[in-house]
Order: C-alpha cells, then structure tokens, then sequence
C-alpha cells in the first residue's frame, strides 16, 4: 500500500487554494460574455485572434485579482455562510498578506497586457470594473443598502463592453446595450439566489433586500425587473442589431425566465427561488448564444444568396 506524500498534498491545496482565490467560475462567467462582445464587434468572417488570447488574459487577470481582494475584504463575514466559510482566507490557509501580494500581481500584469497589447481604453475599464467590485461593492455597497446588487450590478454589466472595446478600440451603441441587458438581469438572478440563502445573509448582517424588505416584496421585485430584463432583450433586434433568429429565441426564453419568477412568486417554498437562480445562468448564456448564431447566420445568408 501507498501512502500520498503530505508535502505533495500540500503543495496541490495550496495552488488550488490560489485558482479558489481568483473566484474562476465567475471569471469564466465574465469572458463568456466579453468573449460574445469581442466576436459581435467583428466581422462575422474575421476572427478576432489578438482581442481573444491577449484580451482574455488581460481581462482574466485583472478579474482574478478583483475575486482575491474580495476574498480578502470578506474574510470576516464569509465564516458566517455556508457556501463562503470554508474560502482559503476565511480558514487561515493563505494569509492575508500572501493575498494581497497576489492580488497585487495579478492587477499588475493585467494591466500591463491590456495597455501595451490591446488598448488603453480597455485596460482602464476592466480596472475601473474590478475596482468598483473589489471595493466601492464589496467594502461599502454591500453594506450600506438593500439595492447594493442594482447599484453595483454595473460592475458585472460590463464585460460585453470590455470585449467589444478590445476589438474596436471605442464605445458604441450596441455594446451598451450588451452592458443593459446583463445590468436588468443581475437583480432577479441575484435576489432569487438571496431567499434561498437569507439567513446566512442574516447571519452576516449584509442588508439584502429579502432581510430588509421581506420575501414577498423581493419576488414582486424580481417579477417586474424581469419584465423590464425581457424588455431590454428585445432592443438588439429593434435597433438593428440583430435578426429574427435572435428576437425568436429572445421572447422564447424570456417566457421561460418570466414562468419561473411567476412559479416563484406564488409558491413559499424556496427550492423555487434556487431553480429561478438556477435557470437565469443557463439563460444569460442562451441569449448570448443566440445573438451570436444570430450574428453568423445573418452574415452567410446574406452572403449564400
């Protein structure tokens, strides 16, 4: 019989410990949806290679050092949440110099290869984004009012805008509306997911808005910001930016989204707010898939007849 080295052991939980630091799901959750604003701000027959590599190492950097400074400002109230209180900080296994130090790396070199490689303005948005995460939500939002998820929902409205910046170097129109649409989903995918976990947020004393406004009030809140998300959605195709293929796979799954919250909304029972947090993932992801393919489909159709 073989016995794992503890060294070994060790050094493996340390470097995941690190990845665990850098809040990768969401990072990889954020360059879904810049990698969506890099391949619409280009033509449907050029692939942006340099924006794609150089920009997604940029901007994974620089968001992975936004996650280890809120890991490092949460260190405290992460130990009163179930899904929190087990983080590298929280139990003592990295430092919190170490963090830090590490955040401070990450930042650095996100930087540099955002400014020299794609583009200043990039560079200085995805820092202003990290930032505003990092610490106008974490340290001061967070706490200060039950609307902090609307407030600092523009943070994580941004990457789109990111993507779209470093491949065209300049703001437009449709890429803000990128930026709304994720700006108008952010409150009902976020409160579905603080009535499931209300009294952790309780515990914590953080003022969501289940705890300071009761649980009725939050999912009339998040029927009506649905309707409001569903209304957003469809400006792409008034504008137009994109085609029927986008609109019918629009209105298709904001019903979905629209049956969920309304399911939510006349039940008690809080599995139904897990499964609305549950399916606003899987339906951020399909609405940005659908304009892309909508993107593409377009482009040939016109260029096959």
């Amino acid at each position: 019989m073989t016995h794992a080295d503890p060294l070994s052991i060790k050094s493996t939980r340390l470097w995941q410990d690190y990845l665990e630091l850098c809040k990768p799901k969401v990072v990889l959750l954020m360059l879904v949806t810049a990698w969506v604003g890099m391949l619409l701000a280009s033509p449907p027959n050029q692939f942006p290679w340099q924006a794609f590599i150089v920009g997604t190492l940029g901007i994974a950097a620089l968001a992975g050092a936004a996650g280890v400074c809120n890991h490092l400002l949460d260190h405290k109230i992460d130990l009163y949440m179930q899904r929190t209180q087990q983080r590298p900080i929280a139990q003592g296994r990295i430092s919190l110099s170490q963090a830090g130090v590490f955040a401070l790396l990450l930042g650095s070199m996100g930087m540099l290869i955002l400014v020299f490689a794609i583009n200043p303005l990039t560079a200085w948005l995805t820092l202003g984004t990290s930032l505003g995460y990092a610490v106008f939500y974490t340290l001061f939002l967070k706490h200060a009012t039950p609307q902090n998820i609307v407030i600092g929902g523009i943070t994580g409205a941004t990457p789109p805008l990111l993507g779209w910046t470093a491949v065209t170097g300049h703001i437009d129109a449709p890429s803000l509306l990128l930026v709304l649409i994720i700006f108008t989903w952010t409150p009902p995918h976020f409160w579905a997911l603080a009535i499931y976990r209300r009294h952790e947020y309780r515990r914590a004393k953080i003022p969501m808005l289940p705890i300071t406004h009761g649980v009725a009030f939050t999912k009339l809140s998040i029927l009506l910001y649905t309707l409001l998300m569903i209304a957003s959605t469809l400006l792409p195709f008034v504008i137009g930016m994109s085609g029927i293929t986008y609109l019918v796979s629009a209105i298709l799954l904001g019903s979905a989204f629209l049956y969920f919250s309304c399911k939510m909304l006349m039940n008690s029972d809080t599995r139904y707010a897990l499964q609305t947090f549950g399916f606003s993932i899987l339906y951020l992801l399909a609405l940005f898939i659908s304009l892309l393919l909508d993107h593409y489909l377009t482009y040939f159709c016109r260029h096959s007849l």
